[in-house]
């Protein structure tokens, strides 16, 4: 039985905070897409848990901040031949 998306985004919000995920690996975690998780959490997670909302924003505010370091360091170890 597939879940309530109300479930969905109460649980997604959790994940987010006690795993410090990114949108992409929350979406990974629960086979939806980037978009869907986006907008269960910057739209949907607001009227359903307004404190959880604010730590899940925290931290996707943060996970913007440093995305330019995780992506350089991505770079290079793909060039190190770490990746291969």
């Amino acid at each position: 039985m597939k879940e309530s998306i109300s479930d969905r985004v109460i649980r997604l919000g959790e994940y987010i905070v006690e795993h410090k995920a990114t949108v992409r690996s929350a979406a990974e975690s629960f086979g939806i897409s980037k978009s869907t998780v986006h907008k269960d959490v910057t739209e949907r997670l607001k009227k359903k848990d307004p404190i959880l909302f604010g730590q899940v924003q925290t931290l996707l505010a943060y996970n913007k901040a440093v995305r330019h370091l995780r992506g350089g360091e991505a770079t290079r170890r793909k060039y190190r031949g770490l990746d291969r």
